[in-house]
């Protein structure tokens, strides 16, 4: 049975396994979810992925809901060198993922981004909409600065010289920001490391959803880091 990975372009944890899947050249069937029409909140999807989210890997009988999950099983199963074998370098890429998914998918993409672009992520509440960004903007810049002067730095990549699948991942919800016209200026290594993966041969097919959506918002006003 094929590989199935059910996504959809719009959505943020998607895009890092499309990305990785062309540039590796994995070879799996990608299966729309139409989140537009709430067809991931439907039985017949629900009995896949409970969540009621994507992405989600189908290999046979096995089931992964969970990005960063996908991402290393895609990695092993291609025996890709972004996801390393030596036990101390796969150590720092698990960390990176981790660290991203703690800190920069919470503040800065579920608390400061989305609540922007996504009706559904808005409080409701003028003053409860304002303090929110207000405080994950805080914080969301203060893990930009901890991002490009101690978790990069020098480095070209986020675990050295080398690309791996953390960056696949981070670089993704980093680019989130993008949307929202937020200025990376202040972060010179991390607009650096931005633009080196944005040179992949992937990025720009798998960013052309995202990107006409932000277009389809270009009047609209944005608080920006």
């Amino acid at each position: 049975m094929a590989l199935k990975i059910y996504y959809h372009p719009a959505s943020t944890t998607c895009r890092p396994i499309m990305l990785f899947a062309r540039e590796q050249k994995v070879d799996a069937e990608f299966v729309l979810v139409d989140l537009f029409t709430g067809e991931h909140m439907q039985e017949a999807y629900a009995r896949k992925n409970p969540n009621k989210l994507v992405p989600l890997l189908e290999d046979g009988d096995f089931r992964l809901t969970e990005s960063s999950a996908i991402l290393k099983y895609l990695a092993d199963l291609s025996n890709s060198p972004a996801y390393p074998k030596d036990l101390k370098r796969r150590a720092k890429v698990n960390e990176m993922m981790d660290w991203i998914n703690t800190q920069v998918c919470r503040d800065f993409a579920y608390g400061f981004v989305y609540p922007q672009i996504f009706p559904f992520h808005d409080r409701g509440d003028e003053a409860v909409q304002k303090a929110t960004l207000a405080w994950n903007g805080e914080r969301a810049r203060k893990w930009l600065q901890v991002l490009d002067r101690d978790l990069l730095g020098s480095r070209k990549f986020l675990c050295g010289d080398e690309l791996t699948i953390a960056d696949y991942f981070g670089a993704c919800f980093v680019a989130l920001g993008e949307i929202t016209r937020s200025d990376f200026s202040a972060f010179p290594n991390v607009s650096a490391w931005l633009g080196r993966m944005k040179q992949l041969p992937s990025w720009k097919p798998v960013f052309e959803a995202i990107d006409g959506y932000a277009a389809s918002m270009k009047d609209k006003q944005f608080a920006s880091l």
